[in-house]
């Protein structure tokens, strides 16, 4: 039995696995959809707007449903909606509609297995469910899933479009054949928050007492943002300044720096783990200087205009994304009580995604503002959040 309850984790990790790469496969197809279908910037920034529009109130709301019928449920929700969402991809000539939805539903997937499988998750990774594990492994363990998920998304995703047959269908087709046994999979793994009656519940769904925390308002919700700022810049916004020295391998390059940050992401996990305090906010101030000099090795790529330095540039910013990832976990899962958890994790990723319209927001300010400047402005902006996170670090522990 105990040998049992210890590879529950499993199952769920590989479920927030195959639901972060139904989210990131689309990443580096945007390209092929500007290049090849000819769409307008308009229609690809559309994509990406739809898929937040399925994200976070998935993030929010699923929380608070997981609270209520227990984790199992939204799980299997999560998963159904990556394989509706990767056939309606599949699907594109039947008609502009079925990408837009297609993304939407991936939006639902990531947005209720990031919120629902890390609190599941950490929930799994500790006894009786698995006595070996220690009190980081819940947050190691989702961020890896996450990470290792998109990278692998990506990678599959943006191999094929560049060089493989199908490459409108394939990819998506690849991730049902790998998502699909998850669908019965995870009916093993123990419910670890059965469900109860609304008669139970003396607050509001949407309510969560651990929001308002002032070390979680202070320090985490400052950091948040700049986690997807860094992906958004490594391999959202990099490969489209870079273009021109990319030539014809754009796609193969875009994608090549997402999975090394994702990448970098994960194996940094052991290191993360090392560098996080639970008497500071010694993971957060780590993880926001790395992502400065990240910022400023981004713009020594772009003022040389060279793919190398691009490629350092993702490294350290993927260290940065994975050291706070872990950390902001950490503090969350230090934070929130047990009845909390799966909300104010779904709230922490909430205002983490938001890092994903950096460089769309870039891209609107260029002109009047040169790359440069912008690029410049984030360093200050990143600086002064550095000084914020770095005057609450000891203060209002839970």
């Amino acid at each position: 039995m105990a040998r049992t309850l210890s590879r529950d984790w499993v199952l769920v990790f590989g479920a927030l696995f195959v639901c972060a790469w139904s989210g990131n496969q689309f990443s580096p197809l945007l390209v092929m959809y500007r290049e090849q279908d000819h769409f307008s910037a308009s229609t690809v920034t559309a994509f990406l707007g739809i898929y937040v529009v399925g994200l976070v109130p998935a993030l929010i709301v699923s929380g608070a449903v997981a609270d209520r019928v227990g984790r199992r449920a939204p799980m299997l929700v999560a998963v159904a909606a990556g394989l509706v969402g990767s056939a309606l991809l599949a699907s594109e000539e039947l008609g502009l509609w079925t990408i837009f939805l297609g993304r939407m539903f991936s939006g639902v997937a990531v947005g209720t297995a990031t919120a629902v499988g890390t609190t599941w998750l950490k929930e799994l990774s500790r006894a009786p469910f698995d006595p070996r594990a220690d009190v980081s492994s819940g947050a190691r363990r989702a961020s890896l899933a996450f990470t290792l998920g998109s990278a692998l998304g990506a990678l599959v995703a943006g191999c094929i479009a560049q060089w493989g047959p199908w490459t409108h269908t394939l990819p998506f087709l690849l991730h049902i054949a790998v998502a699909a046994p998850f669908a019965w999979l995870l009916l093993r793994p123990t419910e670890t928050a059965p469900a109860v009656s609304g008669q139970t519940v003396d607050r509001g769904p949407l309510l969560v007492r651990s929001a308002r925390h002032r070390r979680f308002v202070r320090v985490v919700l400052i950091c948040c943002p700049w986690l997807f700022i860094a992906c958004g810049l490594s391999y959202g916004y990099q490969p489209v300044l870079l273009a021109d020295a990319a030539g014809g391998l754009g796609l193969a390059y875009g994608t090549l720096l997402s999975v090394i940050a994702l990448g970098t992401s994960a194996a940094v996990q052991p290191l993360a783990k090392r560098i996080d305090s639970a008497s500071s906010a010694r993971g957060l101030l780590v993880s926001l200087a790395t992502l400065m000099v990240g910022i400023v090795i981004m713009i020594a790529a772009v003022t040389a205009e060279s793919l190398a330095i691009g490629v350092v540039a993702s490294i350290v910013f993927g260290v940065g994304f994975g050291i706070g990832l872990t950390s902001g976990l950490m503090e969350v899962q230090r934070i929130a009580p047990p009845e909390d958890l799966a909300r104010l994790t779904g709230i922490f990723y909430a205002v983490a995604y938001v890092g994903f319209a950096m460089p769309t927001i870039l891209a609107a300010l260029t002109p009047p503002f040169t790359t440069l400047e912008l690029l410049i402005a984030l360093i200050v902006l990143l600086g002064i959040s550095l000084g914020a996170i770095a005057y609450g670090s000891r203060r209002h522990l839970p």
